[in-house]
């Protein structure tokens, strides 16, 4: 039987001769939930950029059902019946559940929107595929997992048949990755076909049926899923081995490090971003905090590193205060930051390299001298953390815009972890990079832990934050509403129940345990 989409000899060069596809081979069969996995950089988002339209290849054809297509836009894919559910959601925050699914296509009366319709609709669509939805719930009041139900139904309104996911489970609790994980399933029982883009190797495992291996521009492996085990995709993906167990060798617990009392932010809006926040984290531990994105961890790791101003409370490093001053404050305080939004707050994006690397230590001694800072000394450094982070590069003069996003991130660990903190603040650490740079940050932060710093560690990744905690610590709507002592013994289902505010720990329980 013939695949229900071939892609064949793809190629795709940019103006600036970068080749993002190699020749291309890649083939979904109708009925079938294919992941396709790589590292970034190796080409998996341009190639499905390409299906839907939303870029032309330099070379090769695409055929659907066995017909040659030419996609111009991705209303051309739409129209053919391939949509795609993006990782950074497109929804328009003050719209109405029913008023994003219909968006563009509205069922009109006398001109205008039919709001009656719409509610219909979207409940009809949300009960025949199983993605449970409030139709008239405003979109910004709405958690996470509710926003993604949203987009792929709005994908579904529009009469996908093939329906390309990207990275679907980044933000989701592990009852929620079920939830759609069922969702899934059941779109495929009604006769879609799903294209499955993520990095977590264990869900390629248990929800694909085929997985197509991209390395370089180029398809390294199509497997059964079946017959591929989570280290042999990872080697196919790298190019070598991997080593996906974080090894945490046992630390004697230090001194109190960091100290957080009570602190809440007020946001510009004068919303309550966090509540009587309190807790401490200790030299040579790994304080993870689990949330779903958008429950104040963003805030929490700004307020501490000086980038948002605090409503209340305290914080201190090492008997410091750290609150209500400025980043360069907080950083001469001993904080390190790896900051959420790397493109924001942790790079310059038309500097070069070697000055992203010195900007927190331009202004002092070797760098500075006198009125001038010496440049060969700064060469020397970067050339040395080039070589030592594996930041991947011919030079440090490139501006850093010029890097993948992986050796970006590795630029700003080398920063950090070279400026000797007492606190080093991570967030996200290893969002958006790929299996062998994860493996690098990771195995990096427990170094800093091992070497007896305090680490607080804020990540959307719940096994990361299982696997490189010591202790962990839940926040739900700005609160902390569990502190688990040991992270080995508590389950992700389990994290997951506080996560999503189900269960929550007594005031006397948490301050037992903190």
């Amino acid at each position: 039987m013939a695949a229900l989409i071939e892609m064949r000899e793809i190629v795709k060069i940019y103006p600036n001769g970068v080749v993002a596809n190699d020749g291309v081979n890649f083939s979904v069969d109708r009925g079938e939930i294919h992941a396709l996995v790589g590292e970034n950089g190796a080409g998996k988002s341009t190639l499905m950029k390409i299906l839907y339209g939303m870029e032309r290849p330099t070379g090769g054809e695409i055929l659907l059902d066995g017909q040659p297509v030419h996609f111009h836009s991705s209303n051309d894919a739409i129209a053919a019946g391939v949509g795609m559910v993006h990782q950074n959601f497109m929804l328009v925050p003050s719209f109405t559940v029913a008023e994003n699914i219909v968006l563009g296509q509205e069922p009109l009366r006398n001109g205008l929107l039919d709001q009656a319709e719409a509610l219909r609709v979207t409940r009809e669509l949300s009960q025949q595929y199983g993605l449970r939805v409030e139709p008239e719930a405003v979109v910004d009041s709405i958690n996470v997992g509710m926003r993604q139900r949203v987009e792929i139904l709005k994908t579904l309104y529009r009469g996908a048949q093939v329906l390309i996911l990207d990275e679907p489970t980044a933000v989701l609790t592990p009852q929620e990755t079920q939830e759609l994980f069922a969702a899934v399933r059941k779109l495929v029982d009604q006769g879609k076909t799903v294209i499955f883009i993520t990095h977590k190797l264990r869900e390629v495992k248990e929800i694909s049926n085929r997985v197509t291996v991209m390395r370089s521009g180029k398809v390294m492996g199509v497997v059964q899923t079946e017959d591929a085990t989570r280290e042999s995709l990872a080697r196919m993906m790298v190019g070598r081995d991997v080593f996906l167990q974080v090894n945490k060798p046992p630390v004697t617990r230090g001194k109190k490090v960091l100290e957080v009392h009570n602190l809440s932010y007020v946001s510009e809006t004068g919303r309550t971003m966090l509540h009587n926040v309190s807790f401490n984290v200790y030299g040579g531990e790994v304080l993870g905090i689990a949330g779903v994105e958008g429950n104040g961890q963003t805030e929490l790791a700004e307020t501490l590193s000086g980038l948002r101003p605090a409503a209340t409370g305290t914080a201190s490093v090492n008997g410091k205060a750290i609150l209500n001053t400025n980043p360069r404050t907080v950083r001469l305080s001993g904080v390190a930051h790896i900051p959420e939004d790397r493109l924001t707050n942790g790079l310059a994006l038309t500097a070069s390299i070697d000055e992203n690397l010195i900007v927190d230590r331009y202004f002092r001694p070797p760098f500075h001298r006198g009125l001038f800072i010496d440049y060969k000394v700064v060469e020397k450094q970067s050339a040395d953390l080039i070589q030592e982070y594996g930041i991947r590069t011919p030079n440090g003069k490139l501006p850093v815009k010029s890097l993948s996003g992986g050796n970006m991130q590795k630029v700003i660990v080398a920063r950090e972890f070279t400026s000797d903190p007492a606190l080093l603040i991570a967030a996200q650490p290893t969002r958006g990079i790929d299996v062998g740079a994860t493996e690098f940050v990771r195995d990096q932060l427990v170094k800093q832990r091992t070497d007896g710093k305090a680490v607080l560690l804020i990540s959307a990744d719940l096994s990361e934050v299982m696997s490189l905690s010591d202790r962990i610590i839940v926040m739900y709507e700005g609160e902390i509403t569990g502190v688990f002592p040991d992270a080995a013994s508590v389950s992700e289902e389990e994290l997951g129940l506080y996560m999503l505010g189900i269960k929550r720990q007594t005031k006397e329980e948490m301050e037992a345990v903190l």
